[in-house]
């Protein structure tokens, strides 16, 4: 039975465990699933401590669900790198529990895939050197992170 990721404090433990088992469904693994893992692990972790554990965990899930981490699918670094800034950055200002902190990120930031357009002035979702190593932005720097 489907469930959503934000139903419940139990529903979100229930996701993050299956996100680390490899059962999630790839059918539901959106980029709004992103967020609300790397969230998740950006409020249990530092930003030092969570990059690493998202990093890996995205890379063994793909591999899970039978897919490949390549020159052209799967883990793409520049993108995660970015994205765990971002919400890093309004994590430092969201307010309320976990759930209620996890929720304020998938609602901002949920329907937001293309957000790197405003910081970089090529595709990088396409580009192969972005996908296995950190670029810096071209069009403005990111966030400030306290």
């Amino acid at each position: 039975m489907s469930y959503d990721p934000l139903d419940s404090h139990e529903s979100l433990r229930r996701f993050i465990g299956e996100f680390e088992a490899g059962t999630y469904p790839i059918d539901k693994w959106k980029h709004r699933e992103h967020v609300i893992m790397a969230s998740w692990y950006l409020m249990h972790l530092t930003t030092h401590e969570a990059t690493p554990t998202i990093r890996a965990g995205i890379q063994r899930y793909n591999v899970s669900q039978g897919g490949q981490n390549t020159a052209t699918s799967g883990y793409h670094e520049t993108l995660t790198i970015l994205w765990i800034h971002i919400l890093a950055k309004a994590l430092q200002s969201a307010t309320g529990d976990v759930l209620t902190r996890v929720r304020a990120m998938a609602s901002e930031f949920g329907m937001k895939a293309g957000l790197y357009r405003e910081y970089y002035s090529f595709d990088v979702l396409k580009d192969v050197e972005a996908r296995y190593q950190w670029m810096e932005p071209d069009l403005q720097p990111l966030p400030d992170l306290l």
